[in-house]
């Protein structure tokens, strides 16, 4: 047998090497005359421009993250409101693969509707967790952040456990959450000296840290971009720096008393890059102030804004993608959502999902094993780049106004986020962006998903003394959901959901595109609609529409077959007393339409939101 193991068979080696140039010209030929930049190039929320190809960057370098071939910690939430429940819950959870807990109050910025009700819930929920045993700990309690240290302190000491042998993430947040509640208690001063003094007396026990947490949940949840993220949680940890410092913890040991959170969402390459970006920031930081950069302890969980209540089991995809990106681009550890987090509290099924879905990408993937994978990716440096500069932009707004705590006061933070916030959800009402199951292929069919039944718990009040706008979280599936809700509604009261008759004209090949664009375009706002393959006279359409029951239809066809047909059939149906619309851009004769009865036209990149709140107007108000 001949050795071939050494021939050098290089892929591709018969043809010459591409160059970027012809590659143009061959794409330009298919663009036919449209501009490149508005066909192929897309922009972030921050403007940051997304080209179709980029160059390998052969000089990058890993950034600093997880210990090589280091596994991220697997975190499972524990919220269930009933202690004793949350206690049965983590204990199956790490049992069963989960490397650590996130422990969720009420109120906090992840509680999401659910959490323990206060600190006094601690210590029950935690029984039998042995926290000496290499098990992470990450509190996410809020405004009751201090309130749930002293009860981990008085657990940690009634066990008679070293401090140092537990790994506890204590999260103090102040300035997260007064920019989640819309405001403090106390003024700056009197909270900043609480929180150092609070972080300096566990440090003085004997506990790791990390104490302090830097949100970005919070910029994240309420509908902001990838930069205000990034500059949030930098201006959030540079003042927390600096109040420990004042407070007589060097600047060596208080950086590494500070975590990072962040969302990481469906987005994969921009999330990849917002958490290798915050990496190279904080770097930046620890570099003016004359120390060595070392490595942030970076925790990811999956986006709420991406949740959706229809279709949850889309959420699982979605979720799978932002584990994956949060990952690859460093996490030390990740939460994943359940899937049915949006429609209640997650049972056992979803939480084996959310833990199963990470031991699946680390342990039968190995995702884990590879550091820093996106190093040289052109596309993904170019963007961690360009993140940082944007962020660093917005970062030094935020430090002229004061720091994060003013600019909030100010109200700086929250009309950038807000001005994204409107943008995204513009985008989302004209289904630029897509939410599969919900603005996009929705099915009004599907059947009903189990959650525990537990009621939301009421977060403790919290006093508020210097009030600003918060920072709100928002879904971005909400405003389809209440067309759906309401589509349910009416089921329930009528038997029926609201109707909307598809007048098919022409041959298959005419109306399919657009009885296709119609049915989903309606459904997604819980109208059923009525299709079928079309008709062989208008008499035949007519009767159709008449046995339907509906009361609204929608004529399907081709531009040809509208110049020829449109009116006549549009007037003949608003005989037969329906409310008109019709699948299609309207062009010069779109007058003469309306004039036939033509109410609502219907089209790619229309504002299908407004247009289905418009079209259920047109309905009678017993079907509404």
């Amino acid at each position: 047998m001949t050795d071939n193991t050494t021939d050098d068979l290089p892929l591709a080696a018969e043809f010459p090497p591409a160059q970027e140039e012809q590659w143009r010209k061959l794409v330009d030929g298919v663009l036919k005359g449209a501009p490149f930049e508005k066909r192929l190039v897309t922009k972030t929320y921050d403007g940051l421009a997304i080209d179709p190809l980029y160059a390998r960057k052969a000089d990058a370098r890993p950034v600093a993250a997880r210990a090589l071939g280091t596994p991220w910690s697997i975190m499972q939430r524990v919220d269930h409101p009933d202690p004793a429940a949350a206690n049965a819950q983590a204990l199956n959870d790490l049992e069963n693969g989960a490397t650590g807990l996130s422990l969720v109050l009420a109120g906090a910025v992840g509680a999401y509707g659910y959490g323990l009700a206060d600190d006094t819930a601690i210590a029950r929920a935690l029984t039998d967790v042995y926290l000496d045993a290499g098990i992470a700990l990450d509190i996410d309690a809020g405004a009751q952040g201090e309130a749930a240290a002293r009860a981990i302190v008085a657990l940690v000491n009634r066990r008679a456990i070293a401090a140092g042998a537990a790994d506890v993430s204590f999260g103090l947040d102040p300035i997260g959450a007064a920019a989640a509640a819309g405001g403090s208690a106390e003024p700056w001063q009197s909270l900043a000296a609480r929180f150092s003094a609070t972080v300096v007396d566990l440090r003085d026990q004997g506990f790791r840290g990390p104490f302090a947490a830097a949100d970005g949940r919070i910029v994240h949840n309420a509908g902001g971009s990838e930069a205000q993220e990034l500059a949030f949680v930098l201006a959030v940890a540079i003042q927390y720096l600096r109040t420990l410092e004042a407070g007589g913890v060097p600047l060596e040991t208080a950086r590494a008393m500070i975590a990072f959170r962040l969302a990481a969402d469906t987005d994969q390459f921009l999330t990849i890059a917002k958490f290798r970006a915050l990496r190279k920031l904080w770097a930046r930081v620890q570099d003016a102030c004359g120390l060595a950069p070392a490595a942030a302890f970076v925790t990811a969980e999956t986006a709420w804004r991406m949740m959706a209540k229809r279709d949850p089991y889309v959420n699982m995809l979605r979720t799978t993608i932002a584990v994956v990106s949060a990952g690859l681009g460093g996490a030390d550890a990740v939460s994943a959502l359940p899937f049915t987090l949006a429609l209640g509290l997650p049972d056992a099924f979803a939480r084996r999902i959310a833990r199963n879905t990470q031991l699946v990408l680390l342990e039968e993937s190995n995702l884990a094993r590879v550091s820093d994978p996106a190093a040289g990716s052109g596309a993904i440096e170019d963007l961690t780049e360009r993140l940082c500069h944007a962020a660093w932009r917005q970062f030094q707004e935020v430090e002229q106004a004061g720091g994060a705590f003013a600019a909030l006061e100010q109200g700086l933070i929250q009309q950038k986020v807000s001005a994204v916030r409107a943008e995204r959800e513009k985008a989302v009402a004209r289904r630029k962006d897509a939410l599969t199951g919900t603005s996009d292929f929705p099915d009004l069919a599907e059947a009903p998903i189990a959650v525990l039944d537990v009621a939301p718990v009421v977060a403790p009040p919290y006093p508020i003394a210097t009030a600003f706008a918060p920072l709100a979280s928002i879904r971005l599936a909400e405003p389809f959901e209440a067309l759906r809700d309401a589509s349910d509604a009416v089921l329930a009261q009528t038997g029926a959901r609201p109707k909307i008759f598809l007048a098919n004209l022409g041959n298959l090949a005419d109306f399919t595109a657009r009885a296709t664009f119609a049915k989903n375009f309606f459904e997604a706002g819980g109208i059923e609609a009525v299709t079928n393959d079309g008709f062989a006279s208008l008499a035949e359409m007519l009767a159709a529409f008449q046995a339907s029951g509906a009361k609204l239809a929608c004529i399907c066809s081709s531009d040809e077959v509208y110049a020829s047909d449109a009116v006549a059939v549009a007037q003949a149906l608003k005989v037969a007393r329906a409310r008109l619309a019709l699948a299609g851009r309207p062009d010069n004769s779109e007058q003469e339409l309306r004039n036939a009865g033509i109410e609502f036209f219907i089209f790619a990149g229309c504002d299908v939101l407004d247009s289905l709140r418009k079209i259920r107007e047109a309905l009678p108000t017993d079907a509404r």
